[in-house]
């Protein structure tokens, strides 16, 4: 396990680091908005598996993605709604996760079977910096053992996975507080599954 400090090397040199481990098929601990996250290639079912057993993570468990940009949607989801699109305007980049219609190939890893992806455009954050690098989505599960305290910093990250995890980036105590707020747009009518960080008040006033 390597650790990478973008304070003492730069911002693209740790993200040219973390996206080469990433397109190699390594797991990446890197740090959110919010919490540190755990990065692979949305694809790669043979990594996918592999966090899933790190995680200790329940298989009927969905895993979420982020990307960089809205136009990589048109890699995972079967189509966007109306609905879908007046929140991405709005609140991405942000801690506002969508879920929309997968395409019939996306692994059951990260749909879990439920025909529907969960993805979002993080805030400004390290998260943001890697997934713009990157020309596909990439997992942001949080960087725990499931039913464990999310991670907030290196040193967690490192005492729940050790040398399991290929390459941690450490920006230092990440800001916690509320996890996204989940809204399934995968239809017109939308459903608030989650509510964190961006109040159901102002998710509904966009309609």
């Amino acid at each position: 396990m390597t650790i990478v400090r973008p304070a003492e090397t730069g911002m693209p040199e740790a993200v040219a680091r973390a996206s080469g481990v990433i397109n190699k098929g390594g797991i990446v601990a890197y740090p959110t908005e919010t919490f540190y996250g755990l990065g692979v290639k949305f694809d790669d079912s043979e990594t996918l598996g592999k966090l899933y057993g790190i995680k200790h993570r329940s298989q009927d468990k969905a895993l979420p993605l982020i990307i960089g940009d809205k136009r990589f949607l048109e890699i995972i989801a079967l189509f966007v709604t109306n609905s879908a699109e007046k929140l991405i305007e709005k609140f991405w980049p942000g801690p506002l996760t969508i879920l929309l219609s997968a395409k019939p190939h996306i692994s059951e890893f990260i749909t879990a079977k439920t025909g529907k992806i969960a993805v979002r455009v993080p805030g400004e954050s390290f998260a943001l910096h890697l997934a713009r690098s990157l020309g596909f989505p990439i997992t942001a599960t949080s960087a725990n053992i499931s039913g464990m305290p999310p991670a907030d910093n290196a040193g967690d990250v490192s005492r729940y996975f050790g040398d399991v995890v290929d390459l941690i980036v450490d920006c230092g105590k990440t800001p916690g507080g509320k996890p996204s707020t989940i809204v399934d747009a995968s239809e017109e009518k939308i459903r608030i599954l989650r509510e964190g960080a961006v109040p159901k008040e102002e998710i509904f006033a966009c309609f």
